[in-house]
């Protein structure tokens, strides 16, 4: 439903358009803060979705994860399988706890380190269980809240985060990629603000998949950037559409989505007429990275980990939507305007900005959306900051307003927003807020002298 900025877009005929003297600018866009690790256990499964897996990482500073749930993979690649994992990958995988370890704060890090000779140590665990896949009819939700190494530019060459799935038929085998199946949740390198999604399937090279590429896609993390906070990357096979659909979300928006009938029936049965296993690592060098520049060398830095919060896997015995979050959001990771616990008077709609999907709008005074448990934590934020964009008439303009707890309450901030030159054309706007520190629902209500929409919303979050 989107329109082209500065043209007319149609409104609901519920309200009146209404137009005055002047029209509001909006600020400059501003850099999103960074986030500290938090804890933030897995959310609890809404309606019609059932847990059937998850690790929050609570345990002592130090400690190794928890062997009834990950097993560890060491050296330089399965036993009699491909050399350097089959990625060209240079570091050794180890169970040492400077590799692997829960941080006594909920989150477990795998951090690679380099030694004095220039040789690399990092980690990589899966899943003892290989099972994971949809019911009959039915949905598999894989999703993880993870910061990835907080490292850029030259520092972060060769660094290479993943947390993905393979085939159960590859474990003992080893030789059986792609055919057997590969889902990557998420993928990134050189501390690019970029998180890749892919499907490989088929043969390799090249086939029906593209191998080695695969059938991906990739889109930016919003807010903090993928590095400097924690975003939930999701997988959720869907098996009650036809054909059949994996689709691929960040923060609650489907980027990228493959389905069966993009390749031949056999290709798909083969790749997913089976379970699944989960994978955590961080990888140094290979084929990936060296798409991107190569690494690492002596510039790089050890060190910087990936701090994973929690991983955890959902069944839908049917076709029941995608969960909602409900509570156990970060404060300081974007919130996306769609993924409200309520709302009154709002829509939602196809967004044309950066990572796409969905925005709220259709938005007028006396509106508003509610967002259950966001954790501002103890360290108190002071700024807010929303994605919007508007393209209401002259004069027409109004606030966009933060309350907690109630929508009674005083608001603890807002700013002032008026035309930015059409319903899709978006900016990222700061407003002080009062400080505020534990959890709290959140409220964004909309206040304006005029009856006409005012403003659209892509995401929201908050800064130190």
């Amino acid at each position: 439903m989107s329109a082209s900025p500065g043209l007319p877009r149609p409104r609901p005929l519920r309200r009146a358009f209404v137009a005055a003297a002047a029209t509001l600018g909006l600020a400059a866009a501003v850099a999103m803060a960074a986030t500290a690790p938090a804890d933030a256990s897995a959310p609890t499964p809404p309606s019609g979705w059932t847990q059937v897996f998850a690790d929050d990482f609570d345990g002592a500073a130090g400690s190794g994860v928890d062997t009834a749930n990950w097993q560890y993979d060491t050296g330089t690649s399965y036993p009699g399988g491909a050399a350097n994992w089959g990625t060209g990958e240079v570091e050794t995988m180890t169970t040492s706890t400077s590799n692997v370890a829960l941080d006594g704060s909920g989150n477990l890090r795998i951090t690679p380190r380099r030694d004095a000779s220039g040789n690399w140590t990092s980690g990589r665990i899966e899943s003892t269980r290989s099972d994971f896949q949809p019911p009959s009819g039915g949905k598999l939700r894989v999703q993880a809240r993870i910061q990835m190494p907080n490292v850029t530019g030259a520092a972060a060459k060769g660094y290479w985060p993943a947390f993905w799935m393979l085939g159960s038929p590859f474990r003992g085998n080893y030789w059986n990629w792609p055919s057997v199946g590969e889902l990557d949740i998420m993928e990134n390198v050189q501390g690019l603000n970029t998180d890749w999604s892919t499907v490989h399937c088929g043969t390799n090279p090249g086939g029906p998949c593209n191998e080695t590429t695969g059938i991906g896609g990739s889109t930016s993390c919003a807010g903090s950037t993928c590095q400097a906070g924690f975003h939930t990357y999701a997988m959720e096979w869907d098996r009650s559409t036809s054909p059949e659909e994996i689709r691929f979300y960040l923060d609650g928006v489907n980027f990228h989505t493959v389905r069966a009938n993009q390749v031949d029936a056999t290709t798909w049965a083969n790749a997913t007429n089976h379970g699944y296993f989960l994978i955590l690592n961080v990888a140094m060098g290979g084929g990936f990275p060296g798409a991107f520049g190569g690494g690492p060398d002596g510039g790089t830095e050890p060190g910087h980990p990936m701090v994973v919060d929690y991983v955890q896997v959902l069944k839908s015995s049917g076709g029941g939507t995608t969960p909602p979050p409900s509570g156990g959001r970060d404060a300081y990771s974007a919130i996306q305007a769609e993924s409200y616990d309520g709302q009154s008077g709002i829509g939602t709609e196809t967004t044309t900005d950066t990572g796409g999907g969905q925005d709220i709008g259709y938005i007028a005074g006396g509106d508003w959306a509610l967002y259950k448990g966001v954790d501002f934590g103890s360290g108190g934020a002071r700024q807010f900051y929303a994605r919007v964009a508007s393209g209401a008439a002259n004069g027409v303009s109004g606030l966009v307003e933060v309350r907690l707890d109630s929508r009674s309450n005083a608001p603890v901030g807002s700013f002032a927003v008026g035309n930015t030159g059409g319903w899709q054309s978006w900016r990222t706007v700061p407003a002080n807020i009062g400080t505020v520190t534990g959890t709290h629902d959140v409220y964004l209500t909309f206040s304006s002298g005029q009856p006409a929409d005012y403003v659209n919303v892509n995401w929201f979050d908050f800064g130190h």
